[in-house]
């Protein structure tokens, strides 16, 4: 595996993450949205990733079947959730049904913010895999000198 190669996995994964956390944000930022454009109260949002070659060129088919194994990472959807939204009696809210009940995103904050801390150490470990690869391609440059 080359420097090249090890920084394209590194930057397809902190894109995804940079992602996962915007979506993690979104959904965190709308708990309490009742009303949205597509009418009806905010549903949660989830990333799918998926595993994809690193590099499809044909140098690497013609290399051995270990290179052939390193894959990035990418975001295939954003899955919406469809978890039926949580009524509450507030009878005085503009967004209240007939009965009193007001239908809200069913988001529970503490596992939102436990997925984002796991995003976030995600990302912050891709980025110290880059500022590795970075240090041994310094290095492999002093040596050549």
């Amino acid at each position: 595996m080359d420097f090249i190669t090890a920084l394209d996995m590194g930057a397809s994964a902190l894109s995804a993450e940079r992602t996962h956390i915007n979506i993690i944000s979104m959904n965190l930022a709308n708990a309490k949205t009742t009303r949205t454009q597509d009418g009806g109260p905010y549903r949660r949002k989830s990333v799918v990733m998926e595993s994809l070659p690193v590099d499809l060129s044909f140098k690497k088919q013609m290399e051995g079947a270990l290179d052939k194994e390193l894959r990035g990472v990418h975001v295939q959807a954003i899955a919406v959730d469809q978890r039926p939204h949580k009524l509450v009696y507030e009878p005085s809210h503009p967004d209240a049904n007939a009965d009193g009940y007001v239908a809200y995103p069913d988001i529970n904050v503490v596992e939102e913010m436990a997925a984002l801390m796991t995003a976030q150490r995600g990302y912050e470990a891709n980025v110290t895999t880059v500022d590795s690869i970075k240090q041994m391609y310094n290095k492999a440059l002093e040596i050549n000198r």
